[in-house]
C-alpha cells in the first residue's frame, strides 16, 4: 500500500465513531427498526408493535440509536416520531440484506462471479 492509499484510510477517531454506530446497530430489534424507519417515520408504539417488543424496550432501543446519531425524533402532540438521521443507513441495510440473500442463495454468488 502506498502513502496516498494509507492517507485515504479513516483515522482512528473516525473508526471509533463507526465502531460505536455498528455496536449500536448490532441488535436484531434495532436492525428491524432501521428497516422500518428507512421506509417511513414511526412512533414508539408503532415500532414496538411491528418489532414485537414492549413500548419501554422500544424506547430504550430508539434512545440508544438517537444518542449515536443514527436517528432523529420529532414530537407531534403526545407522540414522538422517529426517522433516519444518516442516509447512509439505507445503503448499509441494502448491503446487509444483499449479503443475507447471497448467503441463503449461494448459487446467486456463483452466477455473479461468472
Amino acid at each position: 500500500m502506498n502513502e496516498a492509499q494509507i492517507k485515504s484510510l479513516l483515522t482512528v477517531e473516525q473508526l471509533k465513531i463507526v465502531s460505536d454506530c455498528l455496536r449500536t446497530l448490532s441488535h436484531p430489534v434495532r436492525l428491524r427498526m432501521v428497516q422500518l424507519l428507512i421506509r417511513e417515520q414511526y412512533s414508539v408504539g408503532e415500532l414496538a408493535r411491528h418489532c414485537s417488543v414492549q413500548n419501554h424496550m422500544a424506547s430504550e432501543h430508539l434512545r440508544l440509536m438517537q444518542r449515536t446519531g443514527l436517528l432523529i425524533s420529532q414530537r407531534e402532540g403526545r407522540k414522538i416520531y422517529y426517522s433516519i438521521a444518516m442516509p447512509t443507513l439505507i445503503q448499509l441495510m441494502q448491503c446487509i440484506e444483499k449479503s443475507m440473500d447471497e448467503k441463503e442463495n449461494p448459487t446467486t454468488i456463483d452466477q455473479d462471479r461468472r
